[in-house]
């Protein structure tokens, strides 16, 4: 037998723009961008395997969303993504005491997240600190918080106090890790947050970790390392965020891999640093007496009860101002924990945070950067809803996903067909044994539900010959709330757009033939090469198509637009309708 499949995802097809190898906007993990955000409400349902897309605490998620990253945008000097916040892995579940009798309060949701990074980051002389809330974004769309917990010490009220500013601030992973998932992760206010090490985002990459099946948690393997760890995240100053392992000489791709050692230890007494426990806290390290440019005579909390040594950021000291270097076996990262050095993705070299943990994967201060940027800051959350400049579509995922289908398999008469999906969907199969006779498609079957990402149909025919096509005819509601897509440019009917412009385009057809009616289901709608990311017919004689110009497109110049209707007249064709300049 002799089959062909066509494969229609929802009568769509999604044109992405091909871009010139740039981490920036192509190290974004968006596999499964297509699939239910999902959590474990507590540790019998992890152990059991049973999570949920729906759930409700004192935070909400009434309907299901996707996961991570659902779109990315870039222009000259910016890379935008828009994110609901979510792991791609099941999260969960939260306890506030390590015997997991006291349920987290509260649970993650969608953040409907807009978030940009500067393409070509600067280093200022004067640096930053970082503070509360995001100070960046994982490659899986969840945000990332530095190592302070939001408490400081207090020198008018001798105690903790919240969202003050001071000089002696607790540790995140110290006082709050009892509540992190096994990814480390927990939520304020319903945002999902990394404070340190994600080994379930480390495992999905590919970053020397092990997963077990039956407990659902995540170790640092044990095997040898034998690979530079992945790019996990992209700070607001532009510089990348590595896993902990890279070259073991900074600038030698071929000097084999270790993992990246903190310039960090507690202010022990050891390599010459100041013995708290003996001194008692009444002096901050080097470190924050540069970034906050105060006098190193600052009284913290006695060293009692829960403050004991590591209970604050600064009882951390920094090797290198005790006379120790970096890069010379004791250590390996400055006081903001990166360096510049050669990584698989920049191969001339950039500067690069990494990871920070102990040979068993137990996370080590500052954990992910240090409390103050490298660069210069300049990214963050974006206000506007959507792009306000020139800007390329990256990527786009959710429902606006192009699926893709596996090889047929043909046994016994059998046909077994495989497809990419998108969670909540619902698809259709047709067949024809005649391709010229576009009317000759039977419907074979309707309301096929994937399996989360893949679907699946299998047909037994005695023919010799058959073409299959899919297609998604519906989706189950879901949150779309700040995952919609934008249009850098509406333009109306004889209208003119660039290269690499996203562009909803409003077509008046001829009135011959005769119009179908509003809403009649449309096949596709192309412009040039280019197929539309959607298209509607808004009213009698009108459509309306978004779609996304290949920044690299050819030809340029007036294109012929084409709008093909799924049943009904034959295809409208208006030659030299729209320009690609």
């Amino acid at each position: 037998m002799n089959f062909a499949v066509a494969l229609l995802g929802v009568l769509i097809t999604l044109q992405t723009v091909a871009q010139a190898a740039d981490p920036r906007t192509n190290s974004w993990f968006t596999t499964y961008s297509g699939q239910y955000a999902r959590i474990y409400t507590n540790d019998v349902s992890r152990t059991n395997g049973y999570s949920v897309t729906t759930w409700t605490n004192s935070t909400a998620q009434a309907v299901p969303v996707y996961c991570g990253v659902q779109e990315i945008y870039s222009s000259s000097n910016w890379v935008y993504i828009r994110s609901t916040g979510l792991g791609s892995f099941v999260m969960g579940p939260w306890y506030l005491n390590a015997a997991h009798s006291q349920p987290f309060p509260n649970w993650p949701v969608n953040q409907k997240t807009f978030y940009r990074i500067p393409r070509f980051p600067s280093v200022p002389s004067t640096k930053t600190a970082n503070g509360g809330g995001p100070i960046g974004y994982f490659v899986d769309g969840a945000a990332m918080f530095n190592s302070w917990d939001a408490y400081t010490w207090s020198t008018v009220s001798n105690t903790d106090a919240q969202n003050i500013t001071g000089y002696w601030n607790r540790d995140a992973y110290v006082n709050e890790g009892v509540s992190f998932d096994p990814n480390n992760a927990h939520q304020a206010n319903g945002q999902y947050h990394y404070h340190a090490n994600p080994p379930a985002l480390r495992y999905q990459l590919g970053d020397h970790v092990d997963f077990n099946p039956v407990t659902k948690i995540y170790t640092e393997s044990t095997n040898t390392t034998t690979k530079h760890s992945p790019i996990l995240a992209w700070t607001a100053d532009g510089y990348p965020v590595y896993g902990p392992y890279g070259y073991s000489v900074s600038n030698n791709a071929s000097s084999g891999i270790r993992r990246m050692i903190s310039g960090y230890v507690l202010r022990n007494g050891q390599y010459g640093t100041s013995n708290l426990n003996v001194t008692g806290r009444t002096t901050i390290p080097q470190w924050a007496v540069r970034l906050f440019n105060v006098s190193s005579n600052q009284t913290g909390a006695p060293l009692t009860g829960n403050h004991t040594l590591g209970c604050y950021m600064e009882d951390n000291d920094y090797l290198g101002d005790h006379g120790y270097l970096p890069g010379t076996n004791t250590f390996d990262l400055d006081e903001y924990n990166g360096r510049w050095c050669v990584t698989p993705e920049f191969p001339g070299g950039t500067y690069a945070y990494f990871e920070s943990i102990s040979s068993n994967g137990t996370p080590v201060f500052p954990y992910n950067i240090g409390r103050g940027f490298y660069g210069s800051p300049t990214g963050g959350v974006v206000s506007a809803i959507s792009v306000t400049e020139n800007a390329i579509t990256n990527f786009l995922g959710g429902t606006n996903l192009t699926s893709t289908i596996s090889s047929p398999t043909v046994k016994n008469g059998m046909v077994t067909l495989t497809w990419s999906a998108v969670e909540g969907g619902s698809y259709e199969i047709y067949a024809t044994t005649n391709l010229a006779n576009s009317s000759g498609w039977t419907t074979l079957a309707t309301g096929l539900l994937p399996n989360q990402t893949t679907g699946g149909f299998t047909n037994a025919t005695a023919l010799s010959q058959r073409f299959y096509r899919v297609g998604r005819d519906s989706v189950t509601t879901f949150d779309s709330a700040g995952t919609t897509l934008f249009a850098t440019n509406s333009v109306a009917p004889g209208g003119a757009a660039f290269r690499g412009q996203t562009v909803l385009l409003t077509i008046t057809l001829p009135s011959t033939p005769p119009n179908p009616p509003a809403g009649a289901p449309i096949t596709s709608v192309t412009v040039g090469s280019i197929t539309a990311i959607t298209s509607t017919c808004t009213a009698q004689g009108t459509v309306t198509a978004l779609f996304t110009i290949p920044s690299t497109y050819t030809p340029t110049g007036s294109q012929t637009v084409t709008v093909t209707f799924s049943s009904g007249p034959p295809p409208y064709t208006l030659t030299g309708y729209f320009t690609i300049n």
